[in-house]
């Protein structure tokens, strides 16, 4: 491969593997327990066979709205703001995966998912003088996350208060 044409792939290689390394670390800490199955949930979550598929799917079109923000953005420093915003929200939704599954407080987790359901308003908003695709390819994930606030909710409403583990 030419310098020239690993310089163009190299975006689409680092947005692939930042997307598959959040989706891989929070599927990691995504564990089914006991402790899981024993949670009181709602009627209308879900089957957990449709996680997987949904996140992939989201996980890839963030990767594609990276992909068109980082060359929609000239300067160093959209470069910069970019990857921020990537980076904190990748933090964000690893964390909440730590707070539910791995502490088991969902109660935690609830506050934390403001949180994350932010940044990915300011990524939608970050996004949008750089590509109007990249913020578009963005909403599947606030619906979806938005969503998962509200099951969350349901979840701390019908099984608290939660103990530290």
């Amino acid at each position: 491969m030419t310098a020239i044409r690993l310089h163009r792939a190299t975006p689409i290689i680092a947005a692939a593997l930042a997307a598959t390394t959040v989706g891989i670390a929070g599927g990691l800490l995504t564990d089914l327990s006991p402790w899981y199955y024993g949670l009181r949930s709602p009627a209308w979550k879900p089957p957990d066979w449709l996680f997987g598929p949904a996140w992939t799917a989201i996980f890839a079109c963030a990767a594609l709205s990276g992909l068109y923000a980082w060359n929609g953005s000239r300067r160093r420093a959209d470069h910069v703001r970019i990857l921020t915003l990537f980076s904190v929200n990748a933090v964000l939704n690893i964390l909440w995966s730590v707070l539910f599954f791995r502490l088991h407080r969902p109660d935690w987790a609830l506050i934390e998912v403001v949180f994350l359901w932010g940044s990915i308003l300011a990524l939608i908003l970050g996004l949008a003088r750089y590509s109007r695709a990249a913020s578009w390819l963005l909403a599947p994930y606030l619906v979806w996350v938005s969503f998962a606030a509200v099951l969350n909710l349901a979840i701390v409403q019908r099984n608290g208060p939660f103990n530290w583990p």
